[in-house]
């Protein structure tokens, strides 16, 4: 499997994970009480767990999920998994934000679970939010490939859509990345710093993925394709020694390969 989790989550409603929830929030509401603003996220992790077991739930702590693919492999930890189907993920922040609920999003997607929570132990109130995740693995693989307008030749193409075949779309940009970027050679070989110009004037060096010795390339997630997006390319390709910037675009429903 290209993805492995130790739990077979099922595939919880919300009005299932909400019923469940509802008896779980006065734990963490009580924990918050009792411990305060100030702890660090480990002690907060370990009183929430030890008040679930008291309530009579199974908690399981610290879950690996592994992405594979070919000699690439990444594991990532759930802080917490009550009775064997909702995912809770603890933190110690100022406020909640979009990158904590993309974070839980990508570990709902990999472990092909549909509902989660963060639960946010630092303002002088609890905070929390709900994270859901219905698109399925098999809906995830189920893209189209776009690939017209592309001058990078097909083994980068071929490459790319044989990784997301295995781990579908949706996840994170950095996963798929450091991914790309290991089985085109490594950091070593992909990464370089070349000389920015704008006439004469040397302007610095700019780090560059490379996936040739001439053309670098980029990886995206935007829903819609971005004319404004290609602009930029465009403007970053002006003043580098490079000939190509090769786009690859992961959509939902499409992935699209563009060379600007």
């Amino acid at each position: 499997m290209p993805i492995t989790s130790p739990i077979a989550f099922p595939r919880l409603s919300t009005e299932e994970f909400g019923s469940l929830d509802y008896n779980i929030m006065p734990l963490a509401f009580a924990c918050h009480k009792e411990v305060g603003r100030l702890a660090d996220e480990a002690i907060y992790q370990a009183d929430f767990a030890a008040r679930l077991v008291e309530a009579g739930y199974e908690v399981q702590r610290e879950i690996p999920v592994t992405a594979t693919f070919r000699d690439f492999s990444k594991t990532y930890f759930l802080d917490a998994v009550v009775a064997g189907k909702a995912v809770y993920e603890l933190k110690v922040v100022s406020k909640l934000n979009a990158e904590h609920e993309a974070q839980l999003m990508n570990y709902l997607l990999l472990a092909n679970a549909t509902r989660g929570k963060l639960i946010n132990f630092r303002p002088a109130s609890v905070e929390s939010r709900f994270v859901n995740a219905p698109v399925t693995l098999e809906q995830r693989k189920a893209f189209t490939v776009d690939a017209q307008h592309w001058q990078g030749g097909t083994i980068a193409v071929d490459l790319m859509v044989e990784l997301l075949r295995d781990w579908g779309t949706c996840l994170e940009i950095p996963l798929y990345h450091q991914a790309y970027v290991h089985l085109l050679g490594g950091p070593e070989a992909v990464i370089k710093l070349l000389p920015m110009k704008r006439g004469d004037i040397l302007l610095g060096n700019q780090r560059f993925h490379l996936l040739e010795q001439d053309a670098a390339f980029r990886i995206t997630a935007f829903s819609e394709l971005s004319t404004g997006y290609e602009s930029q390319l465009k403007r970053l390709l002006a003043l580098s020694p490079l000939k190509a910037i090769h786009w690859i675009n992961i959509g939902h429903e499409r992935v699209t390969f563009i060379t600007v």
